[in-house]
């Protein structure tokens, strides 16, 4: 099928504390994609979990004046083949679809509820399937998945939040017990939101509060001493990793506002590295993805030590797709352009999709 002949949907925002940054990424992706000639549709899941049929224009996805005639969803009945527009008059309109391509970062999006529901609605979509997204998002999982695969970690624990409500004495002497500085972070959440780093047990307390008001799990990680390296894997079961990349952050970490509102963040791209750490840090990179049962795309974060560790910290199975986002950016430098990386994510959702008809759904040989 050729590209002019697929009609994409394109699905952003969403319930997140991250519904912004899917706005920008998506935003980025329709510009890019109006120069391959795809069909786009643009859809627009809201803060509230609804979903809007948007204007194939590049201000779709900043604008908010929603129409109760472009209401929509997303069928779960194979038989729909994709999104179900509802008029004004409550009537249900099928809008077939090739390929749906998610920038959905965080929670009901990037965590594997979303893929659930492309699933059962036999589509195509770009990215990680439901095992990889929800492992991928909760960092406790993760880390579980990546010491298996004999990937180095730095020490951790973690905890409920009705734990620290019904007897806290327990946490607090793990934390004591701990190297600091300490990071304290909710366990399904992305872009930094709600992490705070703590150097002193006063402040360990306030931390846990912040990061419990998005996730009734909390992780703690003791800090690492060394560069901060990104790469990013692209693949389906044969990945492959692009040149590392290298965040010089000019605040206590890499949060939220230098994310996304300060812009003060060094990216060194390729980082300035032995040739023997990129291959190092190329392979750990496969390996995370690859544990996690990764296809199309993810963003690898790891740190290396100045005895040249490289310690993984966290998979990224959605990562920030603006145009100036570490995963595209990273792919420019290893040769690959914008555009085309939207065409091969492409391309590696209709290969997994056509991959997964040859499995049987029932017990019947044909």
């Amino acid at each position: 099928m050729a590209r002019q002949d697929l009609r994409v949907a394109l699905v952003f925002g969403g319930r997140s504390a991250e519904h912004e940054v899917s706005r920008r990424s998506a935003r980025s992706i329709f510009e890019a994609m109006i120069r391959g000639n795809y069909e786009i549709l643009p859809v627009l899941i809201t803060q509230e979990g609804s979903w809007y049929l948007r204007p194939a224009l590049p201000e779709s996805f900043s604008a908010d004046d929603l129409d109760e005639a472009d209401r929509a969803l997303m069928s779960p009945d194979p038989q729909h083949g994709g999104i179900l527009n509802i008029d004004a008059e409550g009537r249900l309109v099928r809008i077939q679809v090739d390929v749906v391509f998610p920038v959905l970062h965080g929670t009901y999006g990037e965590d594997g509820t979303l893929q659930g529901l492309f699933e059962l609605a036999d589509v195509p979509y770009v990215g990680c399937g439901v095992l990889a997204s929800s492992v991928g998002m909760d960092k406790v999982l993760m880390k579980i998945v990546f010491r298996d695969a004999g990937l180095e970690l730095t020490p951790y624990f973690w905890f409920l939040r009705s734990q620290w409500r019904s007897d806290r004495s327990p946490i607090l002497e793990r934390m004591k017990a701990a190297k600091f500085p300490l990071f304290v972070k909710p366990a399904n959440l992305g872009s930094s939101v709600g992490i705070t780093r703590v150097d002193r047990p006063a402040g360990f307390e306030a931390a846990v509060e912040l990061a419990m008001r998005f996730d009734r799990k909390v992780i703690v990680e003791e800090g690492v001493n060394g560069q901060e390296l990104e790469v990013s894997v692209l693949g389906n079961d044969d990945p492959v990793a692009s040149v590392p990349g290298e965040i010089v952050s000019h605040s206590q970490f890499y949060d939220y506002e230098e994310k996304y509102l300060r812009d003060t963040a060094e990216l060194i791209i390729p980082a300035q590295l032995p040739e023997h750490i990129v291959k190092g840090a190329k392979d750990v990179a496969v390996r995370a993805f690859k544990a996690v049962d990764g296809s199309g795309l993810a963003r690898v974060d790891m740190f290396l030590t100045a005895d040249e560790r490289l310690v993984i910290n966290e998979i990224n199975t959605l990562p920030g797709f603006t145009s100036i986002s570490m995963y595209p950016k990273l792919w420019e430098a290893t040769g690959m352009s914008y555009e085309k990386l939207i065409e091969r994510l492409i391309e590696l959702a209709l290969e997994r999709h056509q991959d997964k008809q040859q499995t049987l759904t029932c017990r019947k040989l044909p």
